[in-house]
């Protein structure tokens, strides 16, 4: 039986793919590690186990690998690009060497391992519209620095110590179980939750911006479709280009306003519009649907309908 660590186990994808991984391998076999024990945690009683520590903390780390016997690490411990601005040193260090504390556990203990990257990787000098697979990696923010960094030093445990890890450049992500973290597609979130509480948002980028976007279902269905997958069919140890859904802020309010009329946004974009314009329209996810099958579920139709009856509900 696989025992699994999911770092960052609060966070948007982590609160989430916990439950998911506990379903399918039981509960008691998946350890969340985060900074603290989430609020809700008494109430799930069906995760079984959750530790507090840094991920920056490699002897702690090895520890809690040894003591659960853990097989596979989910590592999505990191700071985002809007705090990633604010914190640029702790960025570094977070995402760069809890990444490396656990390509090194994986390499000695043979542990599989998933990272997450992002459209963050792309900057103002990739193709906008359809980015492809290959392409030029120059970000301009810190948070994107780190993640060209992190596939590089996935790709390098890859092919020096065969070390089985895998990832995904995951587009904005939408959810309704955890609140925003601190990234720049977060507006795409908060825009839900005000439209269920106050019916009015006030938008931090311009009505035409428009970025490749994934309701969580469909995050949660790759990120464990990729590590389900046969090692052969995995040809890229970079990172995958992921695609679901592209829409502008504007095409995100007329199809909230189909279910709320009396919805009202207003834009008043700041620092978060330049990361914004630095990052594609579309991605190309061509060779991920050719090499391991992916496919989505929702469209903006679909996911904006099961948003707003979820947050009601």
């Amino acid at each position: 039986m696989k025992r699994i660590l999911i770092t960052g186990a609060n966070g948007q994808i982590g609160s989430e793919l916990i439950t998911e991984l506990g379903g399918w391998h039981g509960h008691e076999n998946v350890i969340g590690l985060d900074l603290q024990v989430p609020r809700h945690f008494i109430q799930r009683k069906e995760v079984g186990n959750y530790e507090i520590m840094n991920v920056m903390d490699k002897i702690g780390l090895q520890e809690i690998v040894e003591r659960y016997d853990i097989s596979v690490i989910y590592h999505l411990a990191s700071l985002l690009s809007a705090t990633g601005e604010m914190k640029p040193d702790l960025t570094w260090d977070v995402n760069l060497n809890g990444l490396k504390n656990v390509l090194d556990l994986a390499k000695k203990y043979d542990i599989q391992v998933f990272w997450p990257s992002s459209i963050a990787a792309f900057g103002p000098s990739s193709p906008r519209m359809n980015t492809p697979q290959a392409t030029v990696l120059e970000p301009n923010t810190m948070y994107g620095v780190t993640k060209v960094a992190g596939e590089l030093l996935c790709n390098y445990y890859f092919h020096k110590f065969n070390v089985d890890v895998r990832s995904l450049r995951y587009p904005g992500l939408i959810s309704y179980k955890t609140l925003p973290g601190g990234g720049t597609t977060d507006y795409a979130v908060e825009i839900f939750y005000e439209a269920v509480r106050n019916k009015r948002y006030t938008c931090f980028v311009k009505p035409g911006t428009r970025l490749p976007m994934m309701y969580m279902p469909d995050a949660i269905k790759a990120t464990v479709d990729i590590m389900d997958a046969s090692s052969h069919k995995i040809k890229v140890r970079t990172s995958y280009n992921l695609s679901a859904i592209s829409f502008s802020a504007e095409e995100l309010v007329a199809e909230i306003k189909k279910h709320i009329p009396e919805f009202v946004c207003v834009y008043e974009p700041d620092f978060h519009q330049a990361i914004a314009d630095s990052w594609p329209q579309n991605i190309d996810d061509s060779i991920a649907r050719r090499d391991w099958g992916w496919e989505h579920d929702y469209n903006l139709a679909a996911m904006t309908e099961d948003m707003l009856k979820k947050l009601k509900n």
